[in-house]
């Protein structure tokens, strides 16, 4: 763990923006688990307490903001990438009648060990294999949540077969501005936030549901972490109030990853 640490340390952002995928996952449950939910509200007022520093985005504002930039026909098929690009492509299709056919592709960005990340499928395709057999005849969209590196969305367009790339459209609820234009090189992109600066020093961008659940963190050949598993990481983005959050996290992760019996 601790050379995960020292390899993969993360400074205090100018600017941090929290996508708030809590609130609505455990306040449609709240009657069978309030304490869960009062919990995930307590989480996310404790991240927000610099709010010069520290925004919450919801769902339905990055919804707004793209869609607001314009409408767009039906695409042929819209490309999810991993279940984030797929929950996004209909949440907006559901506003818009964009993407009346979705189909996921399976790619994840992955810690390597040495500072670095790598990107990897489930099944061990990477996209070009998961997008030979693409035929669709018309636009199509790619799809995702946040681009941040960039890594992923260019390598999920840049495996598209030649027809398909020639009338790519790219989605994505949030990113940051220099990351975006390198995907704006190779096709059109709408982008919800786009937040400028430098990664990590000027701006960051992660999910609240990565602060308590092990999907957040990454890591070839071994199992994903949450971000409180890295408590150097909550220090250092909220270090008015880290000992608050982590203690919320651990105790909100109790419950919604309790371990087995």
């Amino acid at each position: 763990m601790a050379d995960d640490v020292a390899a993969y340390a993360q400074p205090t952002p100018r600017l941090l923006y929290v996508h708030d995928d809590l609130t609505g996952e455990l306040g449609g449950r709240e009657a069978a688990d309030p304490t869960a939910a009062r919990l995930a509200r307590e989480l996310l007022a404790a991240v927000a307490t610099e709010p010069e520093r520290v925004r919450v985005l919801t769902l339905d504002e990055q919804l707004d903001r793209v869609i607001a930039q314009g409408d767009h026909p039906p695409f042929a098929v819209a490309i999810g990438i991993d279940a984030a690009g797929r929950r996004v492509a209909q949440a907006l299709h559901a506003r818009t009648g964009w993407f009346p056919c979705v189909r996921s592709i399976g790619l994840t960005r992955e810690e390597d060990g040495r500072g670095g990340y790598r990107l990897a499928s489930p099944d061990g395709r990477g996209p070009a294999g998961q997008l030979r057999d693409l035929t669709a005849v018309g636009p199509v969209a790619v799809v995702d949540d946040t681009v941040f590196s960039g890594l992923t969305m260019r390598a999920v367009i840049e495996a598209l077969p030649a027809p398909a790339r020639a009338r790519v459209h790219a989605f994505c609820l949030r990113g940051v501005a220099e990351s975006i234009a390198t995907v704006a090189a190779l096709c059109p992109i709408t982008a919800g936030v786009t937040a400028p600066g430098r990664r990590l020093e000027d701006v960051s961008f992660i999910n609240a549901s990565g602060l308590v659940r092990r999907i957040a963190i990454r890591r070839a050949g071994r199992a994903p972490l949450a971000f409180f598993d890295r408590p150097e990481w909550i220090r250092a983005w909220f270090p008015s109030s880290h000992s608050r959050v982590l203690a919320l996290c651990r105790e909100l992760n109790a419950r919604l990853e309790p371990p087995p019996s």
